[in-house]
């Protein structure tokens, strides 16, 4: 067995008991139930190259304070989302890619996760120059006192926003995915 498929076999234990267990909040149920049926496929779903669609891991980044989300002017799509990607080798779970993409993308040092996701989202994306669906399992991440973001060079942008003010153009299910990582602070 590749090192690659052992990767996919850990991941995708990890996120299959992660989300098979999660309640999700109620606007995100159709993208959760979709995540767990292509779960249900086999260990192959956690890698790119999938033509069915793959799961990816995100995170909405709050400022320490609370106040402000950190999002990103999304490089190839021109749109303000949260930070994340594929999953990697090295990555031990779910939460970890998710830390992994946030920590890469913002530049920032010293965040933690919340490992219970607070959103599964699927959206079509061009992957390998053809159509597919990522399945974005979404964490929320901290920031630790006077972060500094680095722009990578996955964005064009990055931004701390009030969650009342987002700016424009979001990415489709941004709002949401937003409102249910605050939902989770209280």
């Amino acid at each position: 067995m590749s090192t690659i498929s052992r990767v996919n076999e850990t991941l995708h234990a990890d996120a299959l008991a992660l989300l098979t267990g999660w309640q999700p909040p109620a606007d995100a149920h159709d993208d959760w139930r979709r995540t767990l049926d292509l779960l249900a496929l086999g260990p192959q779903v956690m890698a790119k190259p999938h033509p069915g669609g793959h799961l990816t891991a995100s995170a909405v980044i709050v400022s320490h304070d609370r106040s402000r989300v950190l999002l990103c002017l999304h490089g190839k799509h021109d749109i303000w989302c949260q930070v994340g990607g594929h999953c990697e080798p090295g990555d031990a779970t779910m939460a970890a890619a998710a830390l992994r993409e946030a920590t890469e993308e913002s530049g920032i040092a010293g965040l933690t996760v919340d490992p219970v996701p607070v959103d599964v989202d699927v959206h079509d994306v061009p992957c390998g120059g053809r159509p597919n669906h990522h399945h974005d399992v979404i964490f929320l991440v901290y920031a630790p006192p006077q972060a500094q973001e680095l722009v990578s060079e996955e964005s064009h942008e990055l931004g701390w926003f009030d969650p009342a003010a987002l700016p424009s153009p979001l990415g489709t299910d941004t709002g949401r995915v937003v409102a249910n990582a605050l939902r989770r602070l209280g």
